[in-house]
């Protein structure tokens, strides 16, 4: 049975065409893993499987994760973080020490969705990594996801019910009802750099889209590692923003919408 991998147009042009379809024919790709983002088992016999390339200045090392934690993608590193990691000889093992010993190296993961405030219905978007993220030059050992994103202008979130203030310079790009990317200030007075761009163009609903178009504005929600989840409904969703606000783990800020 072919086994059920995803290889990005990203990571096929990291590793070539020939080395790509070696993996999808199903040599040089493990039956089971442990998966890259969550750390649990994996099969890529049985389920579908991300392709993830960690790449530094001269070393990659290629990973696995099930698709539905992340998307197959290249993850740029540091090479000094690679070098550990590319003692091992199984991929897999390697992907599994850099994770283990760089936390910092999270993927953003975004879930869209409708919230009310004040009686209205406010299109938003939650981020949430899939692991801590470490300040860059730091020892790694706490989470600095929030700090940073309060010095680039997020604002801590006690209260859901409270709308976000705007933060400038930053957007949100939806293109024919996709969500594309959140964009930041670039460096130097550039335009703006995507601060999280989607491996493939997320659907959004015709109600968030027409919430959105309406008030050409976008909520963007971000906690730690561990504080949402992947949660089914829009309510349990809300939930989950609540009380991460109550713990002082949620920070929020209202984007201009760039598209339609």
């Amino acid at each position: 049975m072919p086994r059920m991998l995803d290889v990005s147009e990203d990571v096929r042009a990291e590793i070539g065409d020939e080395e790509a379809d070696r993996l999808l024919a199903g040599d040089n790709a493990p039956g089971s893993y442990d998966c890259t983002s969550c750390r649990t088992p994996g099969d890529s016999d049985q389920e579908r499987t991300s392709t993830v390339l960690f790449v530094g200045e001269e070393t990659a090392v290629l990973a696995f994760a099930h698709a539905s934690c992340i998307p197959s993608q290249v993850v740029k590193v540091a090479e000094e973080q690679l070098q550990g990691a590319v003692r091992s000889i199984a991929a897999t093992d390697a992907a599994d020490e850099l994770s283990a010993a760089h936390p910092e190296q999270a993927v953003l993961g975004v879930t869209s969705g409708l919230v009310l405030i004040e009686g209205e219905l406010h299109p938003a978007l939650v981020v949430e990594p899939t692991a801590p993220v470490a300040r860059p030059g730091s020892d790694g050992l706490s989470d600095e996801f929030l700090p940073l994103l309060i010095e680039q202008g997020f604002q801590p979130i006690a209260d859901v019910n409270q709308r976000p203030g705007t933060l400038p310079g930053w957007s949100v790009l939806v293109a024919m009802g996709q969500l594309h990317s959140v964009l930041q200030p670039g460096t130097g007075g550039s335009g703006q750099a995507a601060w999280w761009q989607a491996h493939q163009p997320l659907q959004v609903t015709e109600g968030w889209r027409a919430a959105a178009n309406k008030s050409h504005t976008v909520l963007v929600f971000a906690a730690p590692v561990g504080s949402i989840g992947q949660q089914p409904r829009e309510d349990l969703l809300r939930d989950a923003l609540e009380k991460a606000a109550v713990n002082g783990r949620l920070v929020a800020a209202a984007m201009p919408l760039a598209g339609t």
